[in-house]
């Protein structure tokens, strides 16, 4: 069971100002806006976000407007203004770095298919091992049987697991950054004869461990929806300003970690503390000959006070079944 993730993922948060711009095909409107790249930890029963960045577009005429401040490039507010500016996936490892510079450890980074390329997954896994959603994109190669494929064709190469199996089946590649990867090729479940890859940069882990794990990036997409839907992330200010949209989203992202500690408090037993590890420890160490002599044993004491039978008769009774009980769990 994985102790702990960090899972990156982005959602889109449209500007107020709604500027539309004809689509060059099929005259459709589009908004432009900000993309929030958010990065949060997960144990499979609580989310926090832990850091996140609002990108405009590396290219300039994407953007709504450039800086237009005159501010001093010793501020936090510039340097947000120059991080809007740098394509998403260069904020990747900066954000792994700065969450584990704070003492915050994973055991996995979870991601999509919008970050799951050969670059990333070289720098990312030099600081937590990854897994991640493979998208087959034509310049994604991935090297096996002393050859260069794309997903789609290593998929074909490989022998499938019979019958309706979840998982069909499994391959370690190299990627062009020269590292080992696990692709573990999965039934789509919405769409027959269709499969969906998941990459790991542990090759060790069983397939099925994988794919339990990446099921964990779910929390984020709670984590969206409850921002935008009861948290007022994208409807309770109207904002035409870089620095108030930023103060908002880290208001709203306040929000959700009160509610996330409090809903831990009172949903997870794991919150009472040492009470929890001895009752674990009492689970434990509870072996199924023990459970029986005590469900026995208070049986003893309800026929005693009844007084229907003598007590000879209740202990060879009592003595035959711990017998057999031993005779079998010995041959088990």
């Amino acid at each position: 069971m994985a102790a702990s993730l960090v899972v990156f993922d982005g959602c889109r948060h449209h500007d107020i100002q709604g500027l539309q711009k004809k689509d060059a095909v099929g005259g459709a409107l589009t908004l432009k806006g900000f993309k929030l790249l958010t990065l949060g930890w997960s144990d499979g029963n609580s989310f926090v976000p832990l850091d996140f960045v609002l990108c405009s577009s590396a290219r300039k005429e994407k953007r709504i407007q450039g800086i237009r401040k005159d501010l001093d490039k010793r501020t936090c507010g510039y340097k947000r203004r120059l991080e809007a500016m740098v394509k998403s996936t260069d904020h990747l490892e900066a954000m792994v770095k700065r969450v584990l510079a704070q003492g915050i450890r994973a055991d996995y980074i979870l991601m999509d298919s919008w970050f799951c390329f050969p670059a990333i997954l070289a720098k990312l896994g030099k600081h937590v091992p990854v897994i991640g959603m493979a998208k087959d994109v034509p310049r994604v190669l991935y090297h096996y049987n002393g050859q260069w494929v794309r997903l789609s064709n290593l998929y074909k190469l490989l022998k499938k697991r019979p019958g309706r199996a979840k998982i069909l089946t499994s391959v370690v590649a190299e990627t062009k950054k020269g590292q080992q990867v696990k692709i573990v090729f999965v039934r789509h479940r919405h769409k027959k004869r269709h499969w969906l890859a998941i990459v790991s940069t542990r090759i060790d882990l069983p397939d099925e461990e994988i794919v339990r794990i990446y099921g964990k990036r779910w929390d984020i997409e709670v984590f969206f929806k409850i921002m935008k839907h009861y948290l007022n992330l994208e409807r309770e200010a109207q904002l035409r300003d870089y620095d108030g949209m930023i103060g908002h989203i880290t208001i709203a992202m306040s929000r959700y970690i009160f509610l996330a500690v409090e809903q831990r408090r009172h949903d997870d037993p794991r919150t009472l503390g040492s009470l929890f590890f001895a009752c674990s420890d009492e689970m434990k160490d509870l072996t199924l000959l023990e459970a029986m002599q005590r469900i026995l044993s208070l049986a003893m004491e309800k026929v005693r006070s009844l007084g229907i039978v003598t007590e000879d008769i209740v202990l060879t009774l009592v003595n035959a079944i711990m017998g057999v009980a031993v005779e079998i769990i010995s041959v088990g």
